[in-house]
């Protein structure tokens, strides 16, 4: 059954899923690069972002692997494609990933300032949205094809679907270390009256993986 989930989604201790200061030299902020050490050196990772071989087995690594199965289409916010804020100077930024990024399915980016479909190598393909949730949600349904759609972030877009009850699936993993300050994942939300209840926690000596799921 196809589900809507958030995968490999790194937060810090004090909950925040990106830190302060966000720039071209520091895309999740200061700080924001510790909270995905547990992913950098496995070798999903290692495999999928940076065509690598190589790479690390064990706990992290199998949530590494298991976010990227089974996923026909991704929903990303602007800030995940780039750091280029209001109207797109000109279309020379393609992302943070180089030709072939790691998608290789449909991507939607939500934003406010359009632009043409972007077409890259291994079959990714950003199109660029302006529209509720919910709307852009349908639309990459349909281009999953009854696989998963994986809502990639960042933590504005996730707040979002949460919000909105649209998430069937979180994993998110806990990174040991504090940011003080950032963009915070659940302020303001109240996860159990929108039915969120936890049914996995997984430890591994560089994260806890947590699984957090909707209840029908």
């Amino acid at each position: 059954m196809m589900k809507v989930r958030v995968a490999a989604f790194s937060i810090s201790l004090d909950g925040f899923g990106a830190g302060p200061e966000q720039s071209l030299e520091n895309p999740l902020g200061k700080g924001g690069f510790g909270l995905h050490d547990w992913a950098m050196s496995t070798r999903t990772f290692q495999t999928m972002l940076f065509g690598q071989e190589g790479g690390e087995g064990g706990i992290d690594d199998d949530f590494a692997a298991r976010s990227f199965d089974n996923v026909g289409a991704w929903i990303l916010g602007r800030n995940m494609f780039g750091p280029v804020r209001g109207p797109w100077p000109d279309e020379s930024w393609r992302g943070w990933w180089g030709d072939n990024p790691p998608y290789h399915v449909p991507v939607f980016v939500l934003t406010h300032h359009l632009r043409p479909t972007l077409t890259m190598a291994g079959g990714t393909v950003f199109q660029f949205r302006n529209c509720d949730v919910r709307d852009v949600l349908d639309e990459a349904k349909r281009a999953a094809g009854g696989r998963d759609v994986r809502i990639g972030g960042g933590v504005a877009t996730v707040r979002q679907f949460l919000a909105a009850r649209l998430i069937d699936e979180l994993h998110l993993a806990v990174a040991p270390v504090l940011l003080g300050r950032g963009e915070a994942l659940f302020a303001g939300l109240d996860l159990p009256a929108l039915g969120y209840r936890c049914v996995e926690s997984t430890p591994s000596d560089k994260a806890l993986h947590v699984v957090l799921r909707k209840e029908a």
